[in-house]
């Protein structure tokens, strides 16, 4: 697939993450995006008329020229929906990003991963919950990811620096700029063991409406986010909701009746939004978690396609059990369906990063 078009598929215009993937399932490709006529594309459910008149690619590939030029030259790489290396926890959630731009020495796929949230105004109470929950979690091999703000979000991933946890921050902006700036050495830092990770491209400011869009790559690419210290309002109760929206664990710590910073963990835990944390035993304990179960470096994580149709899962439990890659006309023949359809959910498979093309229409587990 063409980098070019798949960086200038996130510049079209009335064309968001989900539209996105419905083109690529209905297409093939980014490129064969480009290439479609007006015709090919209103055959395409949920792409009418009005989607199709506001399409201009000239100006997207362009964009995406001196995109590429940038990300050549920083050392940055481009994670296509479709991309191995691309977060698969995140990769089931609706309105993941088509594309993100990472930065670092990272495993996105690890046997465990939690995001760590919080107040930006942390107290000392705060600081020391996470000092004392990264200090366990290094026996875990488990990577952390928090949003790299003030308080809670730069306190994790500082203790994650000091006990050598991988830990990544997500950005909600561009990775030619950081902001706050204060924290410009931890992010440094922490592209030695981890790295940064954004959906968007250089140039786009660390504006108020995208953090809230940060926020559910920090849940969905996480097993279950950690919230230490919240008061009522802000981006760590966002975050605990949009993790809950993904049927992910959600816990909380809780804090002294009253506190401002305590306020949100116990508004989640009296509403059954969060469950009670006290220490790491507890998350390792709801999570079936064992401390060492993974050498750094090792393979990545196999997640369970729960959320295949049954016609998807028939196809995936044949190419599992055959050793070898499987022909798409052989394939045809064990699942009894049409080639036009099989064609198709094939293609949505490879989509959802659960199966894998070969050369020879062949297929195999990712």
């Amino acid at each position: 697939m063409s980098l070019l078009h798949q960086v200038a598929l996130t510049f079209l215009k009335e064309i968001g993450h989900v539209k996105a993937k419905t083109l690529l399932a209905h297409l093939g490709s980014a490129e064969a995006i480009f290439k479609a006529n007006p015709a090919q594309l209103l055959k395409i459910p949920g792409i009418g008329e009005g989607t199709v008149g506001k399409l201009d690619f000239t100006e997207p590939l362009l964009r995406a020229e001196k995109e590429l030029k940038f990300v050549e030259d920083n050392g940055i790489d481009v994670l296509f929906y479709t991309d191995a290396r691309y977060p698969k926890r995140l990769k089931n959630c609706n309105d993941a990003p088509v594309l993100l731009y990472a930065k670092g020495n990272y495993n996105l796929n690890p046997l465990k991963v939690i995001s760590v949230v919080g107040t930006r105004n942390a107290t000392d109470y705060g600081k020391q919950l996470c000092r004392q929950l990264i200090e366990e979690l290094a026996e875990y091999n488990v990577l952390v990811t928090s949003g790299l703000a003030h308080g809670i979000d730069v306190a994790a991933h500082k203790e994650c620096l000091k006990n050598n946890v991988q830990t990544v921050g997500v950005l909600g902006h561009g990775l030619d700029r950081l902001y706050p700036n204060q924290n410009r050495g931890t992010a440094d830092k922490m592209l030695q063991n981890g790295g940064l990770l954004t959906e968007y491209p250089s140039g786009t400011n660390a504006d108020r409406q995208n953090f809230p869009e940060r926020n559910r790559i920090v849940a969905g690419m996480a097993d279950a986010t950690i919230v230490i210290e919240a008061g009522l309002k802000g981006g760590a109760l966002i975050t605990a909701e949009i993790a809950n929206s993904y049927n992910r664990d959600v816990f909380a710590f809780p804090g002294r009746l009253g506190d401002e910073y305590s306020e949100g963990c116990n508004f989640l835990i009296r509403n059954n939004k969060a469950a009670l944390l006290t220490c790491m035993a507890d998350l390792a304990y709801s999570m079936g978690w064992e401390k060492n179960t993974e050498v750094k470096g090792g393979p990545e994580q196999l997640i369970l396609p729960i959320d295949l149709s049954v016609e998807e899962r028939a196809v995936y439990e044949i190419i599992q059990l055959n050793k070898s890659p499987l022909a798409i006309d052989e394939l045809a023949i064990k699942v009894n369906m049409p080639m036009s359809q099989l064609a198709m959910t094939l293609l949505d498979m490879e989509l959802q990063g659960f199966i894998r093309s070969l050369p020879g229409k062949t297929y195999a587990i990712n």
